[in-house]
């Protein structure tokens, strides 16, 4: 009875007090916005905090309505009763559903205060992060000490390590270019050590004339450029365990391998139009021995995680339980000779290299090249995907919004990433709707179940676009399947945690809503072998094999082990099934 009310109540308020309601609320948030519009952070709290203001007002409101029709409702109901005889009371259905109907409603207690909603989502099982970048991952205090480590130097103008001007040696300090210092300095000098930080992040920044969020956070990557790829496992090391602390089981991780034959090949070999012919012409000379020295890059990186993990030893670290797997990053804002040579190389590397799962086009899709060779680099794909058919590829694209690129710049890189890329993943995707003929991809996409990567916070400090202005319920409504993800979390200075506290804050989802967006990570990774569940997306039944089986049992029985054995995808979403029971079970 008590729902009901709040329904009619909800109902007669919204058509009273919503234009009104509206009008106040948008004013007010447009004049705060202009007075602090230079953190994108401050904003984003404030909308935050307006629109619980705003549900509470509705609520005392509700309650208020609710109260007065409850007491003529029980005057009527009193005078009633003394003129009928009294009903047997039915027994009470027991309101338990199960182990996500108690979590769900655990959840709701959390959603009082951000810092109670972090320690209950801390622990949820997220599954994967599909969507991260080596470099922007880790965090800076990590450059710094590996910067000290390698004995580089830093230019203090720039904020940026340097090369030091002769080799350094045990008996010998780096000698520095004029106006640098060592990077050991750093350790000595708070002030120092904090505007590294500074610069290599977006902690404490706030905009300025000529230097955007979008500016800022692109320039921290040359800045800590320079530190040797022997850290490589250690920063595998450091993600892996971030992602353990919170309940992460499964990332995939662009990562740049060295392409200096691919290059030199690229070089040597004149551009044609016919692309068969001139991916024919790279391999000729060369391309393929760069592969060699990828695999050995991960063999080594991955040999030094284990060791620092102490993955053999009976103390072994929860990290160990991390899977990784890696997408080879193209740098798209090359010359088009060099994306295509880095492109053949990147199916070249994954068709040898199972542990390159896929491939990825990055640098900022709004740059010159990136924007005017957009069309070329999906025909590229377009054309490859007929010669490696079985290479998986997920795409930046629709990291654009007005004014950044002229209306017509955001026409339809989603639709050509879909179309002619072959992507099977989109990073991003924030301009969907800016697209020509909007709704008619995101059916295609929802059809097609081409998944988005969300990446909240990367969205509001590189794009400003957060709330209701993030196509995020757009994507939700047109059932087109998303994800959360990180991006560049170092750089960002946050956790896949914060990206979920964030969603649940912006668009009050509740436990349910969450548990199928962990599923649809891991649904679409880029792991090899079937899927767990029977139908894509559609996580209400298992595959046959595990038809008869408990969801994330320790013992399956023979049939759904064997099917286990035979796909790495299903074993992680078992794995995940496994941590969702041990999680709802303590509510």
């Amino acid at each position: 009875m008590q729902d009901i009310l709040f329904r009619i109540t909800s109902a007669i308020l919204a058509g009273m007090l919503a234009p009104r309601k509206q009008h106040l609320y948008h004013s007010l948030r447009m004049r705060m916005i202009r007075q602090i519009k230079s953190s994108p952070q401050i904003i984003y709290r404030l909308d935050l905090k307006m629109r619980h203001f705003r549900q509470a007002v509705c609520k005392a409101l509700q309650f208020s309505l609710v109260m007065m029709i409850a007491s003529a409702t029980f005057t009527c109901a009193k005078a009633l009763a003394q003129t009928k005889p009294a009903a047997t009371k039915p027994a009470a259905k027991s309101t338990d559903g199960g182990g996500e109907q108690r979590a769900n409603r655990g959840l709701e207690v959390a959603k009082s205060s951000p810092l109670a909603l972090y320690a209950w989502l801390v622990k949820m099982p997220k599954g994967a992060d599909l969507h991260s970048h080596i470099s922007g991952a880790v965090y800076a205090e990590t450059f710094i000490k590996d910067a000290i480590e390698d004995r580089l130097c830093i230019n203090t103008t720039a904020l940026a390590f340097a090369k030091p001007t002769s080799p350094p040696s045990p008996s010998h300090p780096e000698v520095c270019a004029e106006g640098d210092v060592p990077a050991a300095q750093a350790n000595a000098d708070q002030n120092l050590y904090d505007a590294l930080i500074d610069a290599f992040s977006m902690r404490g920044f706030v905009p300025t004339t000529g230097t955007t969020g979008h500016d800022h956070f692109f320039d921290t990557f040359d800045k800590f450029r320079g530190t040797d790829k022997r850290h490589l496992g250690e920063w595998l090391d450091e993600l892996a365990t971030r992602a353990a602390a919170q309940n992460e089981q499964y990332l995939e991780l662009m990562q740049t391998p060295a392409y200096t034959h691919a290059a030199a090949a690229a070089a040597a070999v004149p551009w044609q139009e016919d692309l068969v012919q001139l991916r024919d012409q790279l391999l000729a000379h060369g391309l393929r021995d760069d592969i060699a020295g990828a695999s050995a890059e991960i063999d080594s990186a991955e040999a030094l995680r284990a060791k620092n993990e102490r993955c053999t030893q009976p103390d072994a670290a929860p990290a160990c339980q991390v899977q990784i797997r890696y997408l080879y990053q193209v740098l798209r804002g090359l010359p088009k000779e060099n994306v295509f040579a880095q492109t053949v190389l990147a199916f070249e590397t994954a068709s040898v290299d199972p542990r390159f799962v896929g491939l990825n086009f990055v640098m900022p899709e709004d740059g010159r090249v990136a924007m005017g060779d957009y069309v070329l680099h999906m025909h590229m794909l377009d054309v490859l995907h007929t010669l490696y058919p079985k290479i998986q590829i997920s795409l930046h694209a629709g990291e654009l919004v007005p004014g950044m690129v002229p209306y017509e710049g955001l026409c339809c890189h989603i639709r050509l990433a879909v179309e002619q890329g072959h992507a099977l993943r989109i990073g991003h995707g924030v301009d969907v709707m800016y697209e020509t003929r909007p709704h008619e991809i995101l059916k295609e996409m929802a059809a097609k179940h081409v998944m988005v990567e969300i990446n909240l916070t990367s969205n509001d400090v590189i794009l400003g676009v957060f709330g209701d202005e993030h196509p995020f319920p757009i994507y939700h409504q047109f059932h087109v399947p998303v994800a959360l993800s990180t991006d560049d979390e170092g750089v960002s200075r946050i956790n896949l945690t914060h990206e979920y506290v964030r969603a649940v804050e912006t668009y009050n989802l509740n436990y349910s809503d969450l548990k199928e967006l962990v599923r649809t990570g891991l649904e679409h990774s880029f792991l090899a072998g079937q899927s767990l569940w029977r139908d894509q997306d559609d996580f209400r039944a298992p595959t046959a094999a595990c038809a008869h089986d408990a969801l994330g049992a320790e013992h399956p029985k023979q049939a759904c082990a064997d099917f286990l054995k035979s796909s790495e995808k299903a074993t992680q979403q078992w794995e995940l099934e496994s941590r969702f029971h041990q999680f709802e079970s303590q509510f």
